[in-house]
């Protein structure tokens, strides 16, 4: 058996920052939350910010957010035990090109591997493979927004797939030429703030179960989504965690979706096949994480098991944990 671990939008910029400039990294999170991220064997998120004390702010007067981690911050990462993680997002460009190289070689430096954006557009485009133990899990990263950070043959930049116009031909055509046991799909979808995926983000999951992924992990609404069994090659049966929500951050909290509540998720392979999954109810206080405690873990439990009762998929509760089962 395997286990992944996956977390949500992890953002290590702004105050996280000015944080990290006065207390260790570790200081971050809970003691207890690292320890569940140490129970994966490997660990992957999505890294919402650049890691760089370079860069000027993108040149967008639409654009509210910029988000910068400074160079340090990867050791809270490499503490988290994190083996890899997409940059495939709205925020790997916002100090620019400059930035996001310099994102790539603290990552590099560190020994964790990135995806979802790249030096020129092959890069931006391409799996990376991590093992554990004999088993080669390849991860790919996209994301549906923004456009302009797009990467192109000469320039750096992200992993851009117009997913509201349907998945592009080169995705699939990515996902075929990763050689690996298990292949993870970690798309950055759909709008901010929202309960459930949206249309293109459902259909689109559809079409990327069908192209000969293992496990689709996304994110992007800052909110936890529910999780459904798509049909993959062959009748394959394929988790789609539409969500993984928010780790780390300082957002404003919305008071009904309540984005400070969140979820540390850990599928368990079973060859190359997904069979569990449990997630861990979270509590993001400001610019820290912690697990959640019995209140929070309650509101969490209600609108997950909702959530996936909606998409067809039953939920048990275990030890404190959220638990789907995929065995036969």
């Amino acid at each position: 058996m395997t286990t992944i671990g996956l977390a949500g939008d992890t953002m290590l910029g702004r105050k996280v920052a000015e944080r990290l400039a006065e207390v260790e990294p570790s200081e971050l999170f809970d003691a207890a939350v690292v320890a569940v991220c140490n129970e994966a064997d490997i660990l992957a998120l999505n890294l919402e910010c650049c890691i760089s004390d370079r860069g000027s702010p993108w040149p967008d007067p639409r654009k509210p957010f910029f988000f910068r981690a400074p160079p340090h911050a990867v050791e809270a990462l490499s503490l988290l035990g994190v083996d890899v993680v997409t940059l495939g997002n709205n925020h790997a460009l916002d100090f620019g090109e400059e930035a996001l190289l310099d994102t790539f070689a603290h990552l590099d430096r560190a020994g964790i591997a990135w995806v979802g954006a790249g030096e020129d557009l092959g890069r931006a485009r391409a799996a990376v493979v991590v093992e554990h133990n004999g088993l080669r899990l390849g991860v790919l990263g996209i994301s549906d927004h923004p456009e302009d950070f797009a990467a192109e043959p000469d320039r750096p930049g992200i992993a851009f797939a117009d997913l509201a116009r349907g998945v592009p031909q080169w995705v699939g055509d990515a996902i075929d030429a990763v050689d690996a046991d298990v292949v993870l799909l970690t798309p950055h979808w759909g709008p901010n703030m929202t309960a459930q995926p949206v249309p293109h983000v459902v259909e689109a999951a559809e079409t990327l179960a069908a192209s000969g992924v293992d496990l689709i992990a996304g994110h992007s609404a800052h909110v936890f989504h529910g999780v459904r069994v798509l049909g993959g090659r062959g009748g394959a049966p394929i988790p789609a965690l539409y969500d993984l929500g928010d780790f780390i951050d300082d957002y404003a909290v919305d008071a009904t979706l309540r984005n400070d509540l969140g979820l540390l998720w850990l599928v368990t392979l079973d060859g190359s096949r997904p069979v569990r999954l449990e997630a861990v109810p979270l509590a993001l206080d400001y610019c820290f994480t912690r697990l959640a405690d019995p209140d929070e873990a309650q509101w969490i439990t209600d609108r997950f098991t909702t959530a996936c009762a909606a998409m067809g998929t039953d939920v048990q509760e275990a030890d404190g944990r959220l638990v789907i089962n995929w065995t036969p």
